[in-house]
């Protein structure tokens, strides 16, 4: 269920069913010479929309595009990629988990795909929304229980998860460590273009391919079967956050 075209009455049954409310989180960057700025963007909607497809109870939030590019590949003069500091994304982040809080979310996850390579340290654009989840929860906490909410009897069943409140809002890389080792990791190479190659092909134009650029020259062995295959494991994945341990 696309958020923004739900009814009141939709709304209110996955609020009482604790459906997951998802969040794909994205950047516009430089993605050499041969695919569009929207690559992490697009990815991570398309393989939402592949789990939306077989889950339609899934509730799906707009897309957030403004992440934190970094200028690491390419500066930004004539090549489109539009950075956005961490610190500014953070109180944006924060605002937006407080709404979906406040609207009656309790399922809530942002996926994923720019820079999760090595997510357990974190990039910046997911550790601004990962401080911002952390920091709504707890202030959320104490204005509905107080200070030493804890240590009430309300939650003695922290540790068992059946009473975990950091469980309202979670942030995860699209891939799994399995499926990162299965199709790789890189920037506008076999898999990004791949993923390109099978998401939006009018957008691809593999004869601009530049071979001076080492992180695109891979690109040349891409497939729109490749993308396929790495975009349906990515949405297994994905699913199996969602829904495997889903809580009624």
């Amino acid at each position: 269920m696309q958020y923004l075209n739900m009814l009141p009455y939709q709304l209110r049954e996955a609020l009482d069913r604790n459906y997951p409310a998802v969040l794909p989180l994205g950047v516009i960057e430089y993605h050499a010479e041969h695919l569009p700025l929207g690559v992490d963007c697009f990815t991570c909607i398309e393989a939402i929309r592949r789990v939306e497809k077989r889950r339609p109870e899934l509730v799906v939030l707009p897309p957030f595009y403004y992440g934190a590019a970094s200028l690491a590949v390419a500066g930004p003069e004539r090549n489109g990629t539009i950075q956005v500091d961490s610190e500014k994304i953070i109180p944006v982040a924060e605002e937006i988990f407080r709404g979906l809080l406040r609207v009656g979310f309790r399922n809530i996850h942002a996926f994923i795909a720019h820079q999760t390579e090595g997510f357990e340290q974190g990039m910046p654009t997911d550790l601004a929304f990962r401080f911002a989840a952390r920091h709504v929860i707890f202030e959320w906490l104490e204005k509905e229980s107080g200070e030493g909410w804890w240590g009430t009897e309300k939650f003695s069943s922290y540790y068992s998860g059946s009473n975990d409140p950091f469980q309202w809002i979670g942030v995860h890389p699209i891939r799994s460590r399995e499926t990162t080792a299965a199709y790789g990791c890189d920037h506008a190479g076999k898999l990004e273009t791949s993923e390109a190659m099978a998401i939006c092909p009018d957008h691809v134009e593999m004869h601009r391919l530049d071979e001076s650029l080492w992180f695109s020259r891979p690109g040349k062995e891409a497939s729109p079967e490749w993308g396929d295959g790495a975009l349906e494991a990515s949405s297994r994945d994905m699913e199996k956050i969602l829904f495997g341990g889903m809580r009624q």
